[in-house]
């Protein structure tokens, strides 16, 4: 029963406008969390964002009934998932030398097709879940109190509009764009043989990050930052540098910075491999439960769904017949792909199975996973691992161990299932939001698949851009500091590995171990019914990520605890009193900034020069100043997000 009493049939909701809208924003949010995925290995839900934007926009156009906000919400929201699982997984091509750049149609098949996938692995698990289950799906249920709450669209419009003009002039004044100010401020020094390293990064998308992730997440991944640059490196600098004779002549006469980077690059980072390892499959391991209870819904909801009978609006998903048919429809050019790159049958048919079940399977465990806690702690990248794995033992018998085809071949599994996976948590949000909205399940199913479908578009242009401009993955003399893409480059290790291929296995080994440690720490914490929480995961992308990436996602969560503190304070709420205010400035500065990393690409791809927009030496700031204007600047980003998070009105 809608909450608001709306009738789903007698109004609008697959409006015209409302597809249109949520066509557009499903592309720019995919374009924003394509940068901001690359750069930080995270992605943020684009639905509450998306549904401000409806409210403000079709309110020019003589407004628009919730039902219509809510599909441009599910609309919009597709961008950020089909972005998350294209990001994850197509750089490993590249990575692993299959391709040298990102050819289009492939890479519009693997995410339109996994995306329609996902779509339609989880209808049946809607009633299961969000009716008979009564899971939480917070995200969605926070979405529709906006929605219900959008008294003052226009407000917050203006809100995320200023804060992504704010996130957008800080990120072209940095070091790709005016060279004002310089991209981090970083220190590292020798102490005897060992190097100690600090630096943060002038991001205003990675201050939003932190905010929204909150402040638990924040130090966990700065704890995770700080072992690996402040006490892994150091230890390997002082005992075990000299033994590795490539290594310690190619850091001979760098800098301590320079030297820094080289090192962790090459050895420290894998002990992020170890960690998310370990991590995504003791992941599985405590959700076996979970994976068998969301089996059972779905098969349950199938039967369910195939008895026909009269059902109200509200209640309609998808006929069975059209998710027979959307299956095969998809599952054929997936298919033909796989066999253009093989050659065989007898491969190429197992790794369609393989595909098929292995994204029905984590289709499942990611949409009850999101209804129990969350899009955001839905652990996305021990799924794909998984699949990985699975992928490879299967591969490794079928081809004989073929260390050329094999790990592409594994990579191309675990692709469409990563898309798949992504948007089946996304789309049990959207749903959630309906259901408490009074919409119709299956005109929120169809404008998914059409928001993941139109958002897939852009995806390849947009990889080709940033891979040109900024480098993905790897460093070279051309992009000396590319984007990071953790997934994507750990996808490639693991893939190649597997294989044959040579990975610094020591330090793999020492990342399980302290993958191992954050585990035991997590579950003493549990059971002592601590509020805290120590997630290997998160502990496992702060040690993969570059410490001054890390650092403002921690300052973050340190700004969204004072906010809340001083919430429960002075108003006697929770810390959600003011929460949508600073989720909304999060938001938008997260938007602006990716968004204008984007729009930087353009002249330097067309210009063939990285400076192109710098301003001439003679107005650069030197260097103290440059980080003393760059540190001033993200201070006052960071005040005014306090601000905004605690003011009344």
């Amino acid at each position: 029963m809608a909450h608001d009493g709306t009738a789903a049939g007698s109004a609008a909701q697959l409006s015209v406008r409302a597809v249109l809208l949520g066509i557009v924003l499903a592309a720019l949010m995919a374009a924003a969390n394509t940068y901001l995925g690359l750069f930080a290995g995270m992605t943020v839900a684009s639905a509450i964002p998306s549904a401000v934007v409806s409210m403000a926009v079709l309110k020019l156009f003589g407004g628009g009934g919730i039902l219509e906000h809510n599909i441009v919400q599910t609309g919009g929201s597709a961008g950020s998932s089909t972005a998350t699982g294209v990001i994850f997984t197509a750089p490993a091509f590249v990575l692993l030398g299959y391709w040298t750049h990102y050819p289009y149609w492939w890479i519009y098949g693997f995410a339109a097709l996994g995306c329609v996938l996902g779509v339609i692995f989880t209808v049946p698990l809607r009633r299961a879940l969000i009716i008979d289950q009564k899971l939480r799906f917070p995200e969605g249920t926070a979405a529709a109190e906006v929605l219900r709450a959008g008294d003052h669209p226009g407000r917050g419009a203006r809100l995320l509009a200023i804060s992504a003009v704010i996130g957008g002039v800080l990120k072209l004044l940095a070091a790709n764009g005016l060279r004002l100010i310089p991209d981090s401020t970083v220190w590292a020094g020798y102490f005897g043989r060992s190097i100690l390293y600090l630096g943060n990064n002038v991001s205003a998308a990675m201050l939003g990050v932190g905010y929204i992730c909150g402040m638990n997440v924040g130090v966990v991944i700065v704890a995770g930052g700080v072992l690996a640059f402040d006490v892994i490196l150091p230890l390997y600098t002082h005992f075990w540098l000299a033994g590795n004779a490539e290594l310690s002549a190619a850091t001979a006469t760098l800098s301590a910075v320079d030297a820094a980077g080289l090192i962790w690059s090459r050895q420290i980072r894998y002990v992020g491999v170890g960690t998310m390892l370990i991590g995504g499959l003791w992941t599985l391991f405590s959700i076996r439960t979970a994976i068998v209870s969301s089996l059972r819904a779905a098969v349950s909801a199938t039967r369910r769904l195939a008895s026909g009978g009269q059902i109200d609006e509200r209640e309609r998903d998808l006929p069975l017949r059209v998710m027979i048919i959307g299956t095969i429809l998809c599952t054929i050019p997936l298919f033909l792909m796989y066999h253009s790159v093989v050659g065989s049958l007898s491969v190429s048919i197992p790794m369609t199975l393989a595909m098929i079940v292995l994204s029905f399977v984590f289709c499942a465990v990611s949409a009850y996973m999101t209804g129990l806690v969350g899009g955001s702690n839905d652990p996305v990248s021990g799924m794909i691992i998984a699949s990985i794995l699975a992928g490879s033992a299967m591969l490794l018998l079928l081809t004989g161990g073929d260390a050329t085809l094999g790990p592409v071949a594994a990579v191309m599994i675990g692709a469409a299932t990563c898309c798949a996976v992504c948007v089946a948590s996304d789309n049990l949000q959207d749903l959630q939001c309906g259901h408490l909205v009074g919409a119709t399940p299956w005109r929120q199913q169809v404008m998914l698949a059409v928001g993941a479908m139109t958002s897939a578009f852009v995806l390849a242009p947009i990889l080709n851009l940033l891979q040109n401009a900024y480098g993905i993955g790897i460093a070279d003399a051309a992009h000396p500091h590319p984007l990071i893409a953790p997934q994507a480059v750990l996808i490639s290790a693991v893939a190649r590995g597997l294989f044959g291929g040579s990975l610094p296995w020591n330090m793999v080994i020492v990342g399980v171990a302290i993958g191992a440690a954050m585990i035991v720490l997590d579950e003493w914490l549990r059971r002592g019914g601590s509020g805290l929480r120590a997630p290997v995961l998160a502990a496992a992308v702060g040690i993969y990520l570059p410490l001054e990436v890390t650092m403002p996602i921690f300052l973050g969560g340190c700004v969204a605890w004072l906010a809340g503190r001083r919430s429960r304070r002075e108003h006697h709420g929770g810390p959600e009193t003011f929460a949508g205010r600073g989720m909304l400035y999060a938001a938008g500065l997260i938007a602006g900034e990716s968004l204008m990393g984007v729009v930087i690409a353009i002249p330097i791809v067309l210009s063939g020069r990285a400076d192109v927009l710098a301003l001439p030496e003679a107005w650069q700031p030197g260097a103290t100043a440059g980080n003393l204007l760059g540190v001033t600047l993200f201070m006052l980003v960071g005040w005014a997000l306090y601000r905004v998070a605690t003011r009344e009105r």
